[in-house]
């Protein structure tokens, strides 16, 4: 009777849904390499909705169908004992009179095998699963299986391609540390970034996480300085125009002065919902671990950098950037519906409006955002709508506040000006990085100064009224402001000046080449004498580390010195088209006392992810963690990082020993604050020297 019952169920159910039928469980496949030429087959299944997946540990012939696995004969390895799972839930199911264990949402199944050769095979079979919901049963579908087995990379020491060879015990390491077979099922794109979900093991904490102090410190910042952006966007002569316009269309709309309010209120709402909604879509689709990439491609970079020039040439007055003006007038029509539509459509109109000003600024942000994977574009948004959103709301609420406004005029082309000489200096800055991350030396440190400084001095002779713009009104005097804003240009510019000499400027920091980065092999800055007095270490690269310090760019050759030396390691993950790694080798790094210790004290080990060296033919492969192939030594770099970290962003610093990648300390990742920094390498070392004591 059960098996009748199970049947009727399952042919039912097929008969309404073959015509457009998808399995509700996508499965992924993974190797972990063991010791002891032993490898576990890892099988992962992610489960839709109310659908439950039942147990391998089931009866056959009295219920559901247990999910099993089944190999094809293989003399390249051998099972080692049954398949492992993780906990099932268990429950008594009146469908078919019995206690089922089940999985919902995710599962995991583990397969050990024992290797028995030592070249490159190809383990596979098919796995046969069951799926019910409360309603109904999907008959048994069987999924084929491969798993492309072949040892991790591993190359001479002599070459500049990094390996993994030494006998560290990676299994005490934290995140995903399985290496990836070639064959993936229904993997998206939210996959394949770095992930947990509620139902998968979880490990330590402490190491996974980057502080939140850090983050809140890194997010604060980038809030603040979109906020400011969104400011800067309010004043130009696109924007600036619509507020009486705004307040004009919420006099008309409101019957009293409680709905203007609620109006200016859901106005205001619209205003952010479109930028955070529109920026939010975009980052969810491809996912954190593609906007950190994008952020250091040098291809991408560089139409930045053309597309910076071009809006800054749009800004001095050459030409307007415009979106089509049926856009426009559709918005605008929308907009005369009334109601919260009619509001909603308001708010669309200005940014489409507005796009020629505010276009370029939010590209600035959005592009300085992305390393900070999906919450950076987010936060960044919202600060830059915020700063938008809270004029226009405020004024549509109380119309009398427009008599306090200044007059539109010349001064808002002037504005518009500044704001493309601030467009212009950006560019660079995105010029800089595709040079870093080539290594190509077209733009040193010297050169990128030196240019900051002609704009400077343009943009000060241009306040002083020395010169005008097309767009720009006649003037007789300078207004006090205007006085002002060259002062604080001609004084910055100033301050640049001994950049060309060595200087650091530090309130620049993250945005110029680094201070090595120059046509002296090693800078000329007073504050690295003590870095660059130290004697030659073979396989270091003081040419190429920050201060002049003897860093390695290879974990197995780092890790081989600190083991001689008996010094603790600090990994150090940055990139060279990295901010906010710059920020931290030339704030904090160059504390006499941080300096000392990094110096003395430590094995520095910076590993760079977005390094472009390609990696030999035989050496590339697909990693499942990074979703994409790893062709170069970035790629692997960052495969490493993820992979033992569980983080995709820089830079990222820990603290390990020799014999396991382990931290000794929780990661520190962004965070300026000196005496923390240096607290945090103390405890790194008292604990390097209490394990080694043991």
């Amino acid at each position: 009777m059960k098996f009748f019952l199970q049947a009727v169920l399952s042919i039912s159910f097929f008969l309404s849904y073959a015509q457009n039928f998808r399995s509700p469980v996508n499965w992924r496949y993974k190797i972990q390499y063991l010791p002891n030429n032993e490898a576990e087959l890892i099988f992962t299944a992610r489960i839709e909705g109310d659908w439950h997946l039942y147990s391998s540990d089931m009866p056959l012939g009295n219920g559901p169908i247990p999910t099993s696995f089944n190999f094809e004969e293989s003399r390249d390895f051998k099972l080692v004992g049954k398949i492992k799972e993780g906990t099932a839930k268990e429950e008594f199911d009146p469908n078919f009179n019995m206690k089922v264990k089940y999985f919902s949402k995710f599962a995991e199944f583990r397969q050990r095998i024992t290797l028995l050769t030592n070249k490159p095979f190809i383990a596979k079979g098919y796995l046969e699963f069951m799926v019910c919901n409360d309603e109904t049963c999907l008959p048994p579908t069987a999924v084929d299986f491969q798993f492309d087995i072949v040892p991790p990379p591993t190359v001479k020491e002599e070459s500049s391609v990094p390996a993994e060879k030494n006998p560290i015990d990676y299994s005490a390491s934290v995140g995903d540390s399985s290496t990836v077979a070639s064959k993936t099922s229904s993997t998206s794109a939210e996959e394949n970034s770095i992930e947990k979900t509620e139902e998968e093991p979880t490990q330590e904490v402490d190491a996974t996480k980057i502080s939140e102090n850090n983050e809140e410190t890194s997010f604060t910042g980038l809030f603040i300085f979109s906020f400011l952006g969104g400011l800067a966007a309010l004043l130009t002569p696109c924007v600036f125009p619509m507020i009486p316009l705004t307040v004009s269309y919420f006099t008309k709309q409101s019957k009293n002065r409680a709905q203007g309010i609620s109006n200016a209120i859901i106005y205001g709402l619209s205003i952010m919902v479109l930028y955070v909604g529109v920026t939010y879509t975009i980052t969810r689709i491809a996912g954190p671990a593609a906007m950190n990439a994008f952020s250091t491609n040098p291809y991408v970079n560089l139409v930045f950098f053309a597309l910076l020039v071009i809006f800054a040439i749009s800004f001095f007055g050459a030409f307007e950037i415009t979106l089509p003006s049926s856009w426009i007038n559709k918005a605008d029509s929308a907009s005369e519906r009334g109601g919260v539509v009619g509001i909603f459509f308001m708010a669309f109109t200005l940014a489409l409006v507005s796009f020629s000003c505010t276009g370029p600024i939010i590209g600035t942000l959005l592009f300085e955002a992305f390393s900070g994977g999906i919450k950076g574009p987010l936060i960044g948004m919202t600060g830059f709508s915020l700063a938008l959103a809270i004029p226009f709301t405020l004024f549509a609420a109380f119309p009398g506040w427009l008599n306090s406004l200044p007059r539109s005029g010349g001064w808002l082309n002037s504005v518009k000006v500044v704001l493309g000489f601030v467009e212009l200096a950006l560019a660079f800055k995105f010029l800089s990085t595709a040079d870093l991350v080539w290594q190509s030396g077209i733009l040193l440190r010297e050169y990128f100064v030196m240019i900051w400084i002609a704009i400077g001095l343009l943009l000060t002779i241009y306040l002083l009224g020395f010169y005008r713009l097309p767009h720009d009104s006649k003037t007789e005097k300078i207004s006090v402001g205007r006085l002002l804003l060259a002062v604080l240009s001609l004084s910055f510019t100033i301050y640049l000046i001994p950049g060309l000499w060595g200087a650091p400027l530090k309130l620049i920091s993250g945005l110029t080449p680094p201070m090595w980065y120059t046509e002296a092999p090693l800078g000329k800055a007073t504050s690295d004498t003590h870095a660059r007095s130290t004697e030659y270490i073979e396989g270091a690269h003081p040419e190429s580390c920050p201060h002049g310090l003897n860093c390695f760019h290879d974990f197995e050759l780092g890790l081989a010195y600190a083991k001689k030396v008996n010094k603790p390691i600090l990994l150090d993950f940055t990139g060279w088209g990295c901010v906010n790694c710059r920020k931290m080798e030339e704030k904090v790094w160059s504390d006499p006392r941080v300096l000392q210790k990094l110096q003395n004290d430590f094995v520095l080990i910076s590993l760079y992810v977005d390094e472009r060296t390609p990696l030999p033919a035989d050496k590339q492969y697909y990693s499942e963690i990074l979703g994409q192939k790893i062709r170069n030594i970035g790629n692997y770099w960052a495969e490493f990082q993820a992979k033992h970290f569980g983080t995709n962003s820089q830079p990222y610093y820990v603290i390990v020993g020799h014999e396991s990648l382990k931290p000794l300390i929780k990661p520190e990742a962004y965070n300026t604050n000196i005496e923390a920094y240096l607290q945090w390498m103390e405890e790194g070392i008292r604990n390097f020297r209490k394990k080694a004591s043991k």
